[in-house]
């Protein structure tokens, strides 16, 4: 029985190996905090590292939505919130610091960078976080919703009814692609009703990560150990 504490040893070692480990986050600057002017239009105030477009689209500072606003080709823009007559409390994303604003009737045109080292045939899961608002200065009801791409898939977030002057908070999505390729694009497209009453879809806190395997070499070494320790044991019962 002397055998028992290293059984007992390998064991667990192959049971700590069993879960997959977390993958690598492939998105770069996926909180839109490294920019080249702060605030302001994507590609005409302001670049945000990593990441393209030409539509109209806007990075806002934490607090600024519904205070002093963000710079554009057309002027200044804000959304509504609490601050200047909305409905609700603008909050600040789950990430914190600054967030996209895409008008989804308008202009639109994606968001989006390139990724590399995709594993073809595997999952490359995509995280966000993202919310419903209305420009300030117009009434009415809207709709707001992302389409996410990753090459030639694409998967939308359910529609969100967003009554006159609000502002929906924030959600959470997780939606998993097949690769295609080691590099691909990915992208947000901002979608929304009607055209007048600007609807704008927000963004925050994009990863996007490839699952990678469980460990089993460890669990294989356990295994390895065990047998080592049983025929130890048996050798010894021979010799007593």
């Amino acid at each position: 029985m002397r055998f028992l504490p290293i059984l007992a040893a390998a064991l667990a070692l192959g049971a700590v190996a069993v879960p997959a480990a977390a993958g690598t986050n492939l998105v770069v600057n996926g909180d839109f905090e490294t920019t080249t002017a702060g605030s302001g239009q994507f590609d005409h105030q302001t670049i945000a590292t990593g990441w393209s477009s030409n539509g109209y689209n806007f990075v806002f500072g934490a607090g600024t939505a519904d205070t002093t606003g963000s710079s554009g080709e057309s002027g200044n823009l804000s959304l509504w919130g609490s601050h200047n007559g909305g409905n609700d409390l603008f909050a600040n994303s789950p990430t914190g610091g600054n967030f996209v604003a895409a008008d989804g009737a308008y202009e639109t045109a994606p968001i989006q960078q390139t990724i590399t080292g995709l594993k073809i045939g595997k999952a490359f899961t995509v995280s966000f976080d993202w919310a419903a608002a209305q420009q300030t200065g117009f009434s009415g009801d809207t709709t707001e919703k992302w389409l996410v791409s990753l090459g030639n898939q694409t998967i939308s977030t359910a529609k969100y009814l967003n009554p006159s002057h609000s502002f929906s908070g924030w959600m959470h999505e997780s939606f998993t692609f097949t690769a295609t390729g080691t590099t691909e694009v990915l992208s947000f497209l901002a979608l929304g009703t009607p055209e007048g009453k600007p609807p704008f879809s927000l963004l925050d806190g994009v990863s996007g990560t490839v699952p990678e395997p469980a460990t089993w070499a460890m669990m294989i070494g356990g295994l390895g150990l065990v047998g080592g320790a049983m025929r130890a044991g048996r050798r010894g019962t021979v010799a007593a």
